[in-house]
């Protein structure tokens, strides 16, 4: 071929080539999809594999695979989550962001730190928690468990330990783990919620018992003992005790399909298995509609369609409306609902609370499983608790009993129960003064009720005092009868009060005198106590709580003590073995943790906690803490949370101890609480004002116990400086140094450290040097989110746990909430002048410095200068 002929074909071709390329694009060809294995350095988005509908790594048989997919079926939506699918039924068993939905072009990336979910702009939106080794490997195992793997080939990290809203076959669910539902058409986290509690399994709306396994017929029960996970496999659902022994069971039929169990949207927990490319249902409960919360809106009236029936319809209460456009009711004209709690709320001079009265055979589901705030009280007592809360949305009042029963915080549905209880309930309802008129005569006994004049309730509140005086005086005369620590006649009767169903083991005061060998092995002091290291006949180690404040309070919180640890069981939660209550003698029998107290071991000269210890000791701290306040059937707020009260065994395993302080709230008491004490240093701001007590409170005190654990060192403490000082000899300058103490306050260090994103310099120096900057980050970010002034901005308990654990983004701490930090700062640095290098004494000065301040921060300090130190912290 001529040479120049062969040149102009190939230019031709050439530029044909390149038009095509242009104007027409070559076809996307998908990436790689990886079995069972992906390494670190690995990085993908959904964009990349789009024709592979977001997946890029599946189990070994293909069974499970990983992708970032839409949840929600309209492809118009923007969000996209990483989740494990079960690929012949599309069931998602696990997604790591779903309240953190991501773009199709942000990246997946393993490293060998862990595995994350990235902007593109660099932003980390989700990812595992920082661990000890590197990672070698991310595998998807034939279970469906998603696991990081190091050089070691040990797991790190797995899917299975943090559910979502379902569970595979081999999962295990532990006591205090939720799951949590999602929303119709929506992965967002919803309202309700499913969790292992001591002796069952329940379910929840906000935080409101409403089913429990145990009522179900088809669920059996072996053995009376404590619930340590449930389970699901091929032959059914197993509730297990802590040695494996099997508590209660729901048998299913056995079968090879896939099974799940899953909390659904819509409240139900369910069992179902997929074969033959369809699903079958094998349990659910609760079956009945009327026992969902929700199921007819706010304000919304139940009924079995027929009697017997699970199927209900939804009406509106007598006098009530219904709501637009929702299954809802409202009150009656008339009447409008109580504004939502917040700062400052209250009733204007035109309004009064008033009450709705529902028709006799009216109940609301929480009922049958809470605890009513009163009993042996009229219908008063109930409608002037109600209307000085403002969480409190009505009340039902059982005549027999003389019990109240709120309604807290959000309202549900109420259900038809044809005279199966006298309980009858009320609606609170605000009127206007312009409305007043026409209420007259709807309620007369209710509104009557709230607004006794203000004289009679002052006369009624004198005699009961005088009363309660005549008889603690007579009572004190017949005590002083009585010889310390040995019962008689006498006593029998203070004895049988302390005879509550539930109740652990009652030792004899003489049992635990020889056990402790008379009280010689002290091992510690907690509140209004002494511990001491005890063995019991049967060659058991125990801790013994010798109560030495014999007060009226002392009795009532040691009552607390027991009708709240003895019913509770929680891996990171000491547990009490028994009492005794003997005469003027109160004793508690721990379980014995042989390392004793953190402060100990943090503060005291044996061998350092390596950087990993202290991050599972601040774990298990937080899970203990978030299982109290959203794990129990009540919430429990431990108000004195700090290194003394946090216990430690051989293996390090934490268990919160010391609940002397804690009061069992229900929901109406939590915002109006304010007469327990902590302990100085880690006490929150709303304990030296008028402000709510809350959970909240918990968490301030947790956060700066999470400090104290990066630093290795008190909060309020000094540090060694070392300066040079010329000195002149007269032949040439010469130098010496000289070593000062000067006051740090810790938190003020770490909110400065964190603007200045200078982390590592806040861990212990006795590390060395063996952390990692990002590691201490996620602590002190914690930490600081948790010490906001302002409760409302910190993160509840279980958020914390989900921060550290990698399943939420960690928060962001706002510097305007942490500007009382500085404040407390210089006031420290100020007394630690005055008081000299005794920093011990600086914490009492702390009311009085506070007390002088001319800050514009919340609340008002004033009254601090007439609280001593004691009132502070409580009796010790």
């Amino acid at each position: 071929m001529d040479s120049n002929l062969f040149f102009s074909f190939t230019t031709t071709l050439l530029i044909i080539i390149f038009f095509h390329v242009s104007y027409f694009p070559l076809p996307s060809f998908s990436l790689r999809i990886y079995s069972e294995f992906i390494y670190p350095n690995f990085t993908t988005s959904n964009l990349q594999y789009v024709s592979n509908t977001g997946a890029f790594l599946t189990s070994q048989r293909t069974t499970f695979k990983a992708a970032i997919i839409h949840h929600e079926p309209s492809e118009e939506v923007a969000d996209f989550y990483f989740s494990i699918i079960h690929v012949e039924s599309n069931q998602i068993i696990w997604s790591a962001n779903r309240d953190s939905p991501i773009s199709n072009s942000d990246k997946f990336s393993l490293t060998s730190n862990g595995f994350s979910l990235v902007r593109e702009n660099g932003q980390r939106i989700w990812s595992t928690p920082p661990f000890n080794s590197s990672v070698r490997a991310l595998q998807l195992q034939e279970s469906g468990n998603l696991v990081l793997i190091d050089n070691f080939n040990r797991t790190i990290w797995q899917s299975f330990d943090h559910p979502t809203d379902t569970i595979v076959v081999g999962q295990r669910l532990p006591v205090g783990t939720l799951l949590l539902s999602g929303l119709q058409n929506n992965v967002l986290t919803g309202n309700y919620s499913f969790m292992l509690i001591d002796h069952d399994a329940v379910l929840q709306w906000n935080s409101d018992t409403y089913w429990k396994i145990s009522m179900d017929t088809s669920t059996f029960k072996d053995k009376n003992s404590p619930v340590a996970y449930l389970m699901l496999n091929g032959t059914g659902l197993y509730l297990c005790g802590y040695a494996n022994v099997v508590v209660f069971q729901v048998i299913l039929n056995y079968s090879t399909a896939f099974r799940v169990a899953q909390l659904n949207y819509d409240g139900r927990f369910t069992i179902k298995s997929f074969l033959n490319k369809q699903w079958t249902q094998e349990f659910v409960g609760p079956q009945k509609d009327c026992l969902i919360p929700n199921f007819c809106g706010a304000y919304g009236l139940c009924t079995e369609a027929v009697a017997g029936s699970n199927s209900g319809t939804c009406t509106c209460p007598s006098g009530f409306r219904s709501k637009t456009g929702t299954r809802s009711c409202l009150p009656p004209n008339a009447s409008s609902l109580p504004p939502a709690c917040g700062n400052g709320t209250r009733l204007s001079s035109s309004q009064m609370v008033s009450y709705e009265e529902l028709s006799t055979g009216i109940d609301y589901f929480s009922n049958a499983f809470s605890t009513p705030i009163l009993s042996g009280q009229d219908l008063l007592a109930c409608a002037n608790i109600c209307s000085r809360n403002c969480s409190c949305l009505g009340y039902f009042y059982e005549n027999s009993s003389g019990s109240c029963y709120p309604l807290n915080n959000q309202l549900g549905s109420f259900l038809t129960v044809d005279g199966q209880t006298d309980r009858k309930g009320y609606i609170k309802t605000i009127v206007s003064a312009n409305n007043k008129n026409e209420k007259k005569g709807k309620n007369p006994p209710i509104v009557a009720l709230v607004l006794i004049p203000t004289t009679a309730v002052s006369l009624l509140a004198i005699l009961i005092v005088v009363g309660l005086f005549a008889w603690r005086k007579s009572r004190s005369k017949k005590t002083k009868e009585v010889k310390l620590g040995r019962p008689s006649s006498n006593n029998s009767v203070e004895i049988d009060t302390f005879s509550i169903p539930g109740l652990p083991v009652r030792f004899d005061y003489e049992e635990l005198d020889k056990a402790t060998n008379n009280f010689q092995n002290k091992i510690g002091s907690g509140g209004f106590g002494d511990v001491y290291k005890g063995t019991l006949s049967d060659k058991t180690t125990v801790a013994v709580k010798k109560i030495t404040n014999s007060s009226n309070q002392g009795k009532k919180e040691f009552c607390t003590e027991i009708a709240i640890i003895g019913n509770i069981h929680h891996v990171n939660l000491v547990k009490l073995r028994g009492f005794c209550a003997q005469g003027r003698q109160r004793l508690l029998v721990y379980e014995y943790m042989s390392r004793g107290s953190l402060d100990r071991t943090l503060f005291g000269s044996g061998p350092v906690l390596e950087w990993q210890e202290r991050f599972e000791i601040a774990m298990g701290t937080a899970r203990g803490l978030a299982y109290l306040h959203s794990g129990c059937e009540q919430k429990i707020i431990h108000c004195d949370v700090k290194p003394e009260n946090i216990l430690l065994n051989d293996h390090f395993q934490v268990k919160i101890s010391d609940f002397g302080l804690s009061k069992l709230l229900s929901p109406e008491q939590s915002s109006h609480f304010t007469t327990m004490r902590g302990t100085r240093g880690y006490l929150a701001p709303e304990w030296l004002t008028s402000s709510a007590i809350s959970d909240k409170t918990d968490v301030y005190s947790f956060g700066m116990v999470l400090l104290e654990i990066v630093s290795g060192r008190k909060n309020c403490s000094t540090k060694t400086q070392t300066h040079s000082i010329e000195i002149d000899s007269g032949s040439g300058g010469d130098s010496s140094s000289s070593t000062v103490s000067i006051p740090l306050y810790f938190p003020l260090y770490a909110l400065e450290m964190h603007e200045e994103r200078r982390y590592k310099e806040l861990a212990d120096p006795k590390l060395e040097g063996r952390v990692r900057n990002e590691e201490v980050e996620m602590l002190v970010r914690v930490a600081l989110c948790c010490v906001h002034e302002d409760p409302s901005l910190r993160p509840s308990m279980a958020n914390v746990v989900s921060m550290m654990e990698g399943g939420i983004p960690l928060g962001t701490p706002r510097v305007e909430g942490l500007n009382f930090l500085r404040f407390y700062g210089r006031r420290f640095t100020e007394a630690s002048n005055i008081e000299g290098s005794n920093v011990g004494n600086v914490f009492a000065l702390f009311p009085q410095a506070m007390a002088s301040s001319e800050s514009t921060t919340t609340g008002s300090y004033g009254s601090l200068s007439y609280m001593s130190s004691q009132q502070v912290s409580g009796p010790r």
